[in-house]
């Protein structure tokens, strides 16, 4: 796994380094992540046992791709449209939106979308998204990220009577796995690619 500090993440990479110029390009990609995460939440992919959105992909990929900072704001910035009443979440409607429907079931994963793209900035800062098993392994610490939040939630919002994994955890293992797996590559593989036009 690589360990060694790297300050860049793949975001810094292809953005100018300093100026007016930087942070309009900033700007326009806070907006595009935030359209990408919405986008996102509306695909369903038929799965077994459940339809599996494309959630958890985006906001982990894009922590490592934006890093801490923009990754923060971006993820920020997403729930913000969503509480101002937007359809941009997974299950929300035009009828279910807002800040009622962020204080439902979903909250604590939410919660955890902010925690995990923070933590994979982090470990991009640190360069674990340039090889697979990095990458894998700060995808393991994500997804942890989203699910602790958000299985306590379910059992303050519900009761811890309720089966509570059955309900939050285990339908959606698989597809996190194969969500996993494909950032795993997907993002290392950008940085090779990245390299060899660099080079």
């Amino acid at each position: 796994m690589a360990l060694a500090l790297d300050d860049k993440v793949l975001s810094e990479q292809i953005l100018p380094a300093t100026g007016t110029a930087l942070r309009l390009k900033q700007v326009a990609m806070v907006v595009l992540g935030i359209a990408f995460l919405a986008i996102a939440a509306k695909i369903k992919v038929p799965m077994w046992p459940v339809p599996v959105t494309m959630t958890t992909f985006a906001v982990l990929t894009l922590g490592a791709a934006y890093g801490p900072r923009m990754g923060l704001t971006t993820i920020l910035g997403y729930l913000i449209v969503g509480a101002a009443g937007f359809d941009v979440f997974a299950s929300s409607s035009a009828e279910t939106n807002g800040l009622t429907y962020m204080m439902g079931g979903t909250g604590g994963y939410l919660l955890g979308y902010v925690l995990a793209t923070l933590a994979l900035g982090l470990a991009a800062r640190k360069g674990w998204d340039r090889s697979v098993p990095g990458m894998a392994g700060a995808m393991l610490i994500g997804n942890a990220l989203i699910y602790i939040p958000g299985l306590l939630w379910l059992g303050v919002l519900y009761g811890w009577d309720k089966p509570i994994l059955e309900w939050g955890l285990t339908p959606f293992l698989i597809g996190d796995a194969i969500k996993l797996a494909l950032a795993a590559l997907l993002v290392p593989g950008l940085w090779k690619l990245l390299g060899n036009a660099r080079g």
